[in-house]
């Protein structure tokens, strides 16, 4: 099967071509442009079947992109977004732009080019601070940044195609990520840096809980997503969730143990979110999706979620000074 990946390049993008690529799918991967022709994470995948991947570079916010690309490609997962929620407080316009107006072209052209299926990302951050737990897919949409606004949008958007054109899209909402290529802006990898690299460690609200969700999990449930009978799924909002919840504290003391050194933590006012924008916990019901994609997460659960870090930490450890504009791996 051919399909098209948006986002290919970033984190979860680039674990998710190379898991089609080892299912013997045959991948079209749309990278953002940029003046180094640099596809970013796809440097560094490990596959024996790169021969089916074709990298193609532009943006989302052009309107034409998608007619060329969807010639070939009748699946679509769309994952490119603007994301971090810091930076669209600075900037909320860009995130109108890339997340809401971009996925409109998307949807236009998919209509044009009679599309199988659309395979919609969202985040748990359109949930708000959770009402109840676990969430489900009938929580309340709460926008508490401007991230979580476009995202609900967008959201909206695609399934107002699905009812008004019968447009075959689906909505898949991960919770927290995390694994080895995420940026150290995320709270994740910036402990496990700061533990390696550092004397102390410096945090924002330790107090916040999430629900994470090792990266292969995640990708996991987008290869079901793409093999699932369409009309089980289609108009559909599922959660991709661990059906755990863990404090930021909690996982600063296991990235610790796992690195083998009690240093101390500071925590720094600038690092919280404006109080109305915290979002104090999240923790995701997945019965959807174990019902719709027979899908369950290999990473849930205290024991689980620890082997997950410890993977993440040992990546860390070798990748930590990665230069990602070299052409050379040093993954392992």
């Amino acid at each position: 099967m051919r399909v098209l990946v948006t986002g290919a390049d970033g984190f979860i993008g680039s674990h998710l071509v190379e898991k089609l690529l080892k299912n013997n799918f045959k991948v079209t991967a749309l990278c953002s442009y940029n003046s180094f022709s640099n596809p970013g994470w796809l440097n560094f995948i490990y596959t024996k079947k790169k021969r089916n991947l074709d990298v193609v570079f532009g943006d989302i916010r052009d309107d034409r992109i998608f007619d060329r690309l969807l010639l070939k490609n009748k699946i679509i997962l769309h994952l490119a977004a603007l994301i971090g929620i810091p930076y669209s407080f600075e900037a909320p316009k860009s995130y109108v732009d890339t997340n809401l107006y971009g996925t409109l072209n998307l949807l236009n052209s998919a209509l044009r080019r009679n599309i199988n299926r659309i395979i919609l990302t969202s985040t748990s951050e359109v949930y708000g601070s959770g009402k109840y737990f676990p969430i489900d897919e009938k929580h309340p949409l709460v926008a508490q940044s401007p991230y979580a606004a476009t995202k609900i949008a967008a959201d909206k958007l695609a399934l107002s195609y699905f009812a008004a054109f019968n447009l075959p899209v689906s909505i898949m909402r991960p919770f927290n990520a995390f694994g080895p290529r995420q940026s150290r802006r995320a709270v994740i990898p910036s402990i496990i840096y700061q533990a390696l690299e550092k004397k102390s460690i410096t945090l924002g609200n330790i107090n916040a809980y999430r629900d994470f969700n090792y990266v292969e999990d995640i990708t996991d449930a987008y290869l079901k997503a793409t093999k699932v009978n369409i009309n089980k799924i289609k108009g559909k909002e599922i959660n991709i969730g661990s059906n755990y919840s863990v404090s930021i504290k909690q996982i600063e003391n296991m990235i610790k143990k796992i690195v083998k050194k009690d240093i101390p933590i500071k925590i720094d006012k600038k690092r919280f979110r404006p109080n109305k924008s915290e979002v104090n916990k999240l923790m995701g019901s997945n019965k959807k999706a174990k019902k719709l994609l027979n899908w369950k997460p290999k990473y849930s659960g205290t024991k689980n979620f620890y082997n997950g870090l410890k993977k993440t930490v040992e990546w860390y450890k070798i990748n930590n000074n990665l230069p990602i504009f070299s052409k050379k791996s040093y993954e392992k």
